[in-house]
């Protein structure tokens, strides 16, 4: 399964071993920054096979499982009917191009304020006969995030960024504050643009919605993966509480404020130098978030 997700948490600090061989700190410990993200097993509750359509792919075929979570019934409608079976979808694999899971969250299990599960695909990779050998096995049962990714691996975040509104071009922009003698205000742009073109161009900083935009970054190495038990700091993450339990730790920051979904997936355009080995971390900070 490629991808998996969880709760962005808050940051801390970790001190590690700098494996980066053209580093001036090589072999030596630094500090590094680094995202907590608590991710709950995630349920496979269906499969679906696409193939060949006129515009790209098209649903051939999907199975459900027979035990559906309870909770998955506030974010849709359950099936009825009777569901197929996975032999009925493996008759039509020879029509198929992909095969993909359909996976929910467990926001129970996070210390998040909410029962609502997410739903989402995520592409199974391989032959598909062999894909469907791994459904087979997986359909209906909790994936860890240890199933999916591992220490030191680089992978892709896609979140949505912290809302703040509307704002002005100022602020959204960063242009600059006008002296005290502008006409018409001081913290606006200096200019809409020449006369001709007679119409005003994409480029004219102006205000508007700023924040709450889905943002996808590259190339977040993982430091960590572990349990709540090993990174809670004194009195839990600031606006989120105790992680309880699996976590992952990614270096740098994260897009999003605390408690936001944030989706993993493995790195499309990985970085030409990549570190060999699991990185190794020698200190977690688990010192109280709250301040003096």
């Amino acid at each position: 399964m490629q991808g998996f997700c969880g709760y962005k948490a808050g940051v801390t600090h970790v001190v590690m071993v700098d494996d980066y061989k053209n580093s001036l700190t090589y072999g030596e410990e630094i500090a590094v920054a680094a995202t907590v993200i608590e991710t709950p097993p995630m349920v496979a509750c269906g499969v679906r096979l696409y193939g060949s359509g006129g515009n790209g792919l098209r649903v051939i075929s999907e199975v459900w499982s027979k035990d559906l979570n309870k909770d998955l019934a506030r974010a849709m409608i359950l099936p009825k009917k009777e569901p197929k079976t996975l032999e009925d979808l493996e008759s039509l694999l020879d029509e198929g191009r992909e095969l993909r899971l359909i996976t929910h969250t467990q926001p129970r299990l996070a210390s998040v304020p909410k029962k609502k599960p997410e739903i989402m695909e995520h592409r199974v990779s391989g032959e598909l006969k062999d894909a469907l050998e791994y459904v087979k096995n997986i359909l209906g049962k909790g994936i860890k995030i240890r199933d999916i990714f591992e220490e030191g691996e680089f992978v892709d975040t896609i979140s949505v960024t912290k809302g703040k509104g509307f704002q002005g071009p100022l602020k959204r922009w960063g242009v600059k504050h006008l002296p005290r003698k502008t006409r018409k205000g001081h913290r606006t742009a200096g200019t809409l643009g020449p006369w001709h073109p007679a119409a005003m161009m994409w480029s004219v900083p102006q205000g508007g919605q700023m924040g709450y935009h889905r943002r996808t970054e590259y190339n977040k190495r993982i430091l960590k993966i572990g349990t709540g038990e090993e990174i809670n700091p004194k009195g839990g993450f600031l606006g989120y509480g105790l992680i309880k339990g699996d976590c992952v730790l990614l270096k740098g920051s994260v897009a999003g404020p605390r408690k936001r979904l944030v989706r993993l997936r493995p790195a499309l355009r990985p970085p030409n130098k990549i570190p060999e080995g699991k990185p190794v971390v020698t200190y977690v900070s688990r010192e109280s978030k709250q301040g003096a």
